[in-house]
């Protein structure tokens, strides 16, 4: 357990919800154009963030209609330097899309919030590089100084926490989470791993959590799982294990593909949605501190809702 007390409700004994798979909803299912997967650029204007709130407004009435809290994440996955920059954004521009996301969060916020709803908004991170593959890394101390402006960011917001998914070596999660003691924020580490339950670096996801705990004095409330199979992890899960309880939130994909099949598809593999949940609800059973529960690419409001039925 993190020896720091982060004041979060998703940390007491009650089910969280969180979205699915933003970025692949937009494109497969609703046809928009996301140059490097950018969602974030939808904010540029009032159009593009009226289908970024109607995507937030059907998860949050599962989450209320099942009287379950959710976890807003931010859609600025892409939202760092090095995506920005490909993308036309300076410094200040990007700033201010981050901005612009938490805004349009804190606004469903106090739209949506009900005594048996609450709702936790988490500024969003992506890797650096490409999710996928750990060929180019940083330092610890390299990932810090790069991340901790986003992260600074959100600190000035209305953000209650920052999130990291899809991370693939230990080395930049480690500078995140120093980033983010760095200003104050609460923090949630998510990895994800290969079909053989690897990190993409090869490192085993029970080593990886300890190594990073270990370097951040257990700085980050929580850990998560996402973009990858039950199938691919389960196997990597003993019984017993006490850095299971560091894992807190899971946002899996339905589809089998490894990474790299996934990167080649020209079409969305979004698998069973019902199989989905009663995986879910296996894994639960295994890991009793599962408390936030989303879906990752190629899942939808669909899976959330299956996942709701099996495991609320």
């Amino acid at each position: 357990m993190s020896q720091y007390r982060h004041h979060l409700p998703q940390l007491d004994d009650r089910l969280f919800l969180t979205d699915g798979g933003l970025e692949t909803t937009l494109v497969f299912h609703q046809g928009r154009d996301l140059p490097c997967f950018a969602a974030f650029t939808l904010l540029e204007d009032a159009a593009g963030t009226a289908i970024l709130q109607d995507y937030y407004i059907r998860y949050l009435d599962i989450a209320r209609q099942r009287g379950l809290g959710f976890v807003l994440e931010t859609p600025t996955w892409r939202a760092n330097p090095d995506w920005a920059a490909r993308l036309g954004y300076d410094t200040a521009a990007l700033a201010a899309a981050n901005r612009r996301a938490v805004a349009l969060l804190a606004q469903l916020r106090r739209d949506y919030e009900t005594p048996a709803t609450p709702l936790v908004i988490s500024g969003n991170l992506g890797p650096r590089h490409d999710g996928y593959r750990a060929d180019i890394r940083m330092s610890a101390a390299e990932a810090r100084d790069y991340h901790r402006a986003q992260i600074g960011t959100f600190a000035a917001t209305e953000a209650d926490m920052v999130s990291v998914l899809t991370l693939n070596y230990t080395d930049e999660a480690i500078g995140i989470i120093r980033a983010a003691r760095d200003c104050g924020m609460p923090v949630a580490v998510s990895f994800t791993v290969e079909t053989d339950g690897r990190l993409p670096s090869g490192e085993p996801l029970n080593e990886a959590i300890q190594r990073t705990d270990a370097a951040t004095e257990s700085y980050a409330a929580y850990f998560m799982l996402n973009c990858a199979h039950p199938d691919h992890f389960a196997h990597a899960l003993q019984d017993g294990e006490g850095w299971q309880q560091r894992l807190r939130g899971l946002r899996a994909n339905a589809s089998r593909r490894s990474h790299a099949e996934l990167d080649e598809c020209t079409e969305l593999d979004a698998g069973d949605p019902l199989e989905l949940g009663d995986q879910y609800r296996s894994l639960r059973l295994r890991l009793p501190a599962l408390s936030v529960l989303g879906g990752c690419c190629g899942t939808d409001h669909r899976h959330v809702e299956a996942i709701c039925a099996a495991c609320g």
